[in-house]
């Protein structure tokens, strides 16, 4: 169905405003008309379709897609990209263009790694290294509450000798 000029400005403006009856003033139709029934305008099936192509044309264009975001994280692990970051000089602020640090870039290869299905020795060296850290946080509630009439000095021999246990396990 094609849609009068009106009818398309009246689309083009709701998508703007969000209100139906400034979208049909704003578009020329009188202002009773506007009041009474701009509703009546978003019940048309034409006006209905292109506003929901319109708005979905939007998203597309706005969203980033899945190989956008990989190339994005590439170019971070990489530091081919920078960002603009204010500093204090004797003169005052500056903004200076600054690559990634470290932390960044290992955080963008990590989630690069995510995306590639050969990544289960990453995810296995993670979950023992969870495991390892879980069950030394368990050891050492163990300790603390089984531990209440030793000195701190002997709390910690112990502590260190079972940490050292665990770590030759592993």
């Amino acid at each position: 169905m094609k849609l009068t000029k009106k009818q398309q400005d009246f689309a083009d403006y709701y998508i703007e405003l969000g209100n139906a009856e400034e979208a049909a003033l704003k578009a020329g139709y009188s202002k009773n008309y506007a009041r009474a029934s701009a509703y009546k305008l978003l019940a048309n099936v034409g006006i209905k379709k292109y506003i929901d192509k319109k708005i979905t044309k939007m998203a597309s264009e706005r969203i980033m897609g899945a190989q956008e975001i990989l190339e994005r994280l590439t170019l971070i692990a990489k530091a081919e990209i920078t960002e603009t970051v204010v500093v204090a000089s004797a003169d005052g602020y500056a903004e200076v263009e600054k690559p990634p640090d470290f932390k960044t870039q290992i955080q963008a290869m990590k989630e690069l790694l995510k995306r590639y299905p050969d990544n289960d020795r990453l995810l296995e060296q993670t979950l023992r290294k969870l495991t390892a850290e879980a069950d030394i946080a368990e050891f050492k509630a163990a300790m603390i509450q089984s531990a209440t009439d030793k000195s701190t000095e002997e709390k910690l021999d112990v502590l260190l000798g079972k940490i050292s246990e665990v770590i030759d396990d592993k």
